[in-house]
């Protein structure tokens, strides 16, 4: 049902419903969620769409069970998706470590807001940086992409499907209440003009199949054979050998729990996305995200036609966090770096692993409230001018 998608062009849109229309156009056929503020618009209009192009909307009776619906939907080779907010996404991080086990490709939209507990519903917020990498035990990796308008958040719900599709992987966009809830321009292109990923598929015979077995030890990631397709497959939240059977040995967990992390992590420079903007030999560097990074954007400007040497570096992917640029610029001479987010410290900690010879400051904001440019020009100007 190609012909219900929506038509290349140029759109006023919400957010929210720019991810849902994003997400049909990359294939997902798939939706379970449940009702959260400030992400409900995006269920709501899966809930009309869905239907429309042949898929599959279920509305979960919790987080917890729709996660674990999209899952089971992507077993049987469907792409799929959920959404949520903060408290959301903290019920989810059980079946989201037992995604990056049984590596299921899933999009996991999470439009944030004012933590912890229940918050501020209606309020902004950027807490879940963390938890999005950190929040299910033991060790994985995810991809999680920092959208900051409108079309990014299009965009990068695309490639968050692509992402998880080529790297059998959860992937999280973490957008926020201002971006998921504001209107603006999105540009749709024409489907030619859209990269769409699909899982590597067997092209082995199924008695020869071995679920967790990479063809090209290089990839590290195995071929993708869904339930009903003719392939044994077995899949297990313990751990497990290639056949996907139990296996508790230490050459076992070694041999999956490296896979996992190396897939990801030797893959970063591919992943990685980021933007740098008066990056001419700076003295400072702001480093800023989400939907701050217009506020942060406007003061560096003023900062700039002042004649302050003060450059801009936004990463669009949190995980994997493009650090090497950080100690590149680090050792390039640079005097220092201001984090600016809506939280009390959260890539502030990421970027202090990556400086060993400049300063890192932080410039937190009250969870919920966006900071003015006049304010942050006077914090910066501040912190540059010591």
């Amino acid at each position: 049902m190609d012909e219900k998608l929506l038509k290349p062009g140029t759109y006023f849109m919400e957010g929210n419903i720019a991810c849902a229309e994003a997400a049909l156009l990359a294939g997902c056929r798939f939706y379970a969620g449940y009702p959260i503020t400030p992400s409900s618009e995006l269920m709501h209009h899966m809930a009309k769409r869905m239907p429309e192009v042949g898929g599959v909307f279920i509305q979960g009776e919790d987080e917890i069970a729709s996660i674990m619906m999209a899952l089971g939907a992507s077993a049987a080779g469907l792409k799929s998706m959920t959404a949520t907010s903060g408290p959301g996404l903290s019920l989810m991080q059980e079946s989201i470590g037992l995604a990056a086990m049984l590596e299921l490709p899933v999009v996991i939209v999470d439009i944030q807001r004012a933590g912890p507990s229940t918050g501020i519903p209606t309020l902004m917020g950027q807490g879940d940086i963390m938890q999005s990498q950190w929040g299910s035990h033991g060790d994985y990796e995810v991809v999680a992409y920092l959208p900051s308008t409108p079309q990014e958040l299009f965009d990068m719900t695309i490639k968050a499907f692509n992402t998880a599709e080529e790297y059998r992987v959860p992937v999280i966009v973490l957008a926020d209440k201002i971006i998921g809830q504001t209107y603006g321009r999105v540009r749709v292109p024409r489907v030619d003009e859209i990269r769409i990923v699909h899982r590597k598929k067997p092209s082995t015979p199924p008695r020869d199949y071995l679920d967790y077995l990479p063809y090209d030890s290089r990839e590290l990631v195995p071929p993708f054979a869904a339930a009903g397709e003719g392939y044994r497959i077995h899949m297990t939240g313990l751990m497990h050998d290639d056949h996907g059977y139990p296996n508790l040995s230490k050459e076992a967990s070694w041999r999956l729990v490296s896979r996992l992390v190396r897939k990801i992590r030797e893959n970063a420079r591919e992943i990685a996305l980021w933007e740098e903007l008066w990056m001419d030999d700076p003295d400072y560097v702001v480093i800023a995200y989400g939907s701050v990074y217009g506020s942060v954007k406007l003061a560096i400007k003023k900062l700039c036609s002042e004649g302050y040497r003060v450059g801009l570096f936004r990463p669009k992917t949190a995980w994997p966090f493009p650090g090497w640029r950080i100690e590149e610029l680090d050792k390039s001479g640079v005097e220092g770096f201001i984090v600016v987010e809506v939280n009390m410290g959260q890539i502030y900690h990421v970027v202090r692993e990556y400086v060993r010879n400049s300063s890192v400051v932080h410039i937190p904001s009250a969870p919920g409230y966006l900071p003015e440019p006049h304010s942050l020009y006077s914090q910066i100007k501040s912190v540059i001018t010591r």
